[in-house]
């Protein structure tokens, strides 16, 4: 069975009106099978048949209210009323199941026809009345005049009540629609931050640690001849960075925290960032602590050690600076990192920064702070080197 798109009253209105049509054709057989009137009796039989199966058949139709429907309810419409006209002249008994298939007409046609159809049904009735008495009474006049009047009021209550269910159900389609889009593109949102934030791990790890081991490995290709015992101490320091780097590529997969945060505190880990992300150059980092430093949240270390890899990443392989310096501050409601440098530093407003492979770093340096609700402020402009400043807001437990 096909569900009705009408909400319980209408589908009540609908099958009140197939039993009021049940119940006078029942009424009206009863009354001529006890006359004797075999005729009658077998054609309101075969009438009420019809009906019945129109019913069942509109029902398990595949799409309600299509074409196909409505023509098929149309051509019903015509058998029924052709049915009701031969009973009402056989028998009176039959007459006022034009009551009835005044909804009927008022539903199927459009208005133009329905009221014009309603109207002969009404004078066909009031006819086929004065025909069996021999005589046109007052009664016979008013009563299907009322009956039509009623049910096309009824049946114009029926067809606004319709239009609003139907109104009222495009608008459900179109939320559910409207749902499943925004389904659609909340998983598209989640997918692209996914993908962000692995290109953000990767660079702020893998790809530094990659350029340590690189800067390492060159520096000790460079003292292999002139100075053995220095090369060899690069290469320990190359080897011990490819093994953080592969702890960092395993701990990434698994989502833990970065292995220099692991068994030591931010302080102890930026130390040793300073002196390892510059290893092989001829860069000085000095690595200083403001403040009395208090714990902080693990993204928060994560957030600042992440800012200080890619910020001393950029000293190493583009500022040809001689001196730079990482300063951690404990404020009261908020911690600073500044990573700053005497290079040759870049315009703000030029392109060219990025060019020498600045962009990507800083706008993830800034994602990443931003997320916890800090600022990161970077100065810069040619020849008088560059700092890189972020400050995170302490939480609430830590300011006080």
């Amino acid at each position: 069975m096909t569900d009705y798109p009408f909400p319980p009253a209408l589908r009540l209105l609908r099958w009140a009106i197939h039993g009021t049509f049940a119940i006078l054709l029942v009424i009206a057989v009863a009354g001529v099978a006890r006359q004797g009137q075999i005729l009658p009796t077998l054609g309101g039989t075969l009438l009420g048949a019809l009906y019945a199966a129109g019913i069942l058949i509109e029902g398990r139709l595949p799409h309600f209210g299509g074409q196909t429907h409505l023509r098929l309810g149309r051509l019903w419409l015509v058998v029924i009323t052709l049915g009701w006209a031969a009973l009402a002249v056989a028998s009176p008994q039959f007459v006022w199941l034009a009551f009835p298939l005044f909804f009927a007409y008022l539903h199927l046609l459009p208005l133009s026809v329905a009221l014009p159809g309603v109207a002969v049904l009404t004078v066909a009735a009031i006819l086929a009345a004065a025909w069996h008495e021999g005589r046109l009474t007052a009664a016979q006049i008013i009563g299907p005049t009322i009956g039509a009047a009623v049910a096309t009021l009824m049946a114009m209550v029926y067809k606004a009540l319709y239009a609003e269910s139907e109104e009222r159900r495009l608008l459900i389609d179109d939320l559910v629609r409207t749902r499943g889009k925004l389904v659609t593109a909340e998983g598209d949102a989640a997918r692209l931050a996914e993908r962000e934030r692995l290109a953000r791990e990767i660079h702020d790890t893998l790809a530094q640690g990659m350029s340590s081991i690189i800067l390492l490995l060159r520096a000790a290709r460079r003292d292999l001849a002139d100075d053995p015992g220095e090369a060899e101490r690069r290469i320990i320091e190359a080897e011990d960075a490819a093994k953080e780097n592969l702890e960092e590529a395993r701990n990434f997969v698994r989502a833990l925290a970065p292995p220099a945060l692991q068994h030591s505190s931010l302080v102890a880990a930026l130390r040793r960032i300073s002196d390892s992300a510059v290893a092989g150059t001829s860069i000085t980092v000095r690595f200083e602590v403001s403040g009395t430093p208090v714990p902080l949240p693990v993204d928060y270390d994560a957030t600042l050690l992440r800012v200080a890899q890619g910020a001393l990443g950029n000293v190493s392989r583009h500022s040809g600076a001689e001196h730079a310096g990482v300063t951690l501050t404990y404020l009261d409601d908020m911690v600073m990192l500044d990573v700053f440098d005497d290079g040759r530093g870049f315009d703000l407003g030029s392109p060219a920064g990025e060019a020498a492979g600045t962009g990507y770093g800083l706008r993830v340096m800034r994602e990443r702070v931003s997320t916890l609700g800090g600022t990161l402020t970077v100065e810069s402009s040619p020849g008088e080197g560059t700092a890189v400043v972020a400050t995170l807001p302490l939480p609430r437990g830590e300011a006080a």
